[in-house]
């Protein structure tokens, strides 16, 4: 067992990743529960595969498969399939699959397009707070990301119902009733596990760096990212922004993600910035 084995499994798991994709597609297009049911089966294949990958890795390596941007691409991606399969155990929501698939897909396809930065052990990158920061915040990106998937399905259902010709999501799409609760407990859950993942990664700072905030471009970035989300949930819980207004902002807070966890890494540098080389 070598690095080449994680590299040829994580192959292996962006190829079902893809046959999960079109799968789904199918789906969308035709409606059978067969191709759901055999997309579901492949991407929860994808998944474990890319989870044995990722062991392989750190027993080879003894490093945490977070050391470039390759690797945190793909840790991401992992978390979002992770999250996709709890919530559509517990809602069932079919059709989210292919916003998940998809996005799944074109991650693991820039993982193995990047090219393999050299990668220099950094003996801070480890502790049960650094371990606890990364899951939280990643499992947390990752509910908001299918919030932001939930929130497109929404304005794509909403414009059908409202047009006379409801055209071709209408009956594919389940009620806006159902996308914004959906949504909803994607949102709030979202949002407590990166609230989580904030403070614990305060206390990491605190115990590597002497403080727990550095005015770093990143932490200042995030805390801004947390409280786009922090205002979104009081505007619908105070004051009723539900339906559109809530869908276009995940979609919107999700945009802020991606910016702040490529963006800024990569244009304006701080402690961060070696996880995206």
């Amino acid at each position: 067992m070598n690095f080449q084995t994680a590299d040829m499994v994580l192959q292996i798991t962006t190829l079902l990743y893809f046959t999960s994709m079109i799968g789904y597609l199918l789906f969308l297009f035709n409606q059978k529960s067969m191709y759901q049911k055999i997309s579901f089966y492949l991407i929860t294949a994808a998944i474990t595969l890319h989870f044995i990958s990722m062991v392989i890795y750190t027993i080879v390596t003894n490093l945490v498969p977070i050391q470039n941007l390759s690797q945190c691409l793909s840790l991401a991606a992992f978390f979002l399939g992770g999250m996709f399969l709890f919530f559509q155990y517990r809602f069932e929501l079919k059709i989210l699959g292919v916003f998940a698939s998809i996005l799944l897909f074109f991650i693991m396809v820039t993982v193995l397009l990047i090219p393999e930065a050299p990668i220099e052990k950094n003996v801070v990158l480890k502790g049960f707070w650094f371990y606890a920061h990364i899951i939280m915040v990643f499992t947390g990106e990752a509910s908001l990301a299918l919030a932001c998937g939930t929130g497109i399905l929404y304005l794509l259902q909403e414009k059908g119902i409202k047009t006379k010709n409801p055209g071709f999501f209408f009956k594919r799409l389940p009620s806006l009733d159902l996308l914004d609760n959906v949504g909803y407990t994607f949102l709030a859950t979202g949002f407590a596990l990166l609230t989580i993942g904030l403070v614990t990664g305060f206390i990491y700072a605190k115990i590597i760096w002497g403080k727990f905030w550095s005015w770093d471009i990143k932490e200042v970035f995030s805390v801004g990212t947390w409280l786009v989300y922090a205002a979104l949930l009081h505007l619908r819980l105070y004051s009723g922004w539900r339906g559109r207004k809530s869908a276009i902002m995940t979609i919107i807070g999700f945009f802020i993600i991606l910016f702040t966890f490529l963006g800024v890494n990569m244009l304006l540098g701080g402690h961060h910035q070696g996880f995206t080389k």
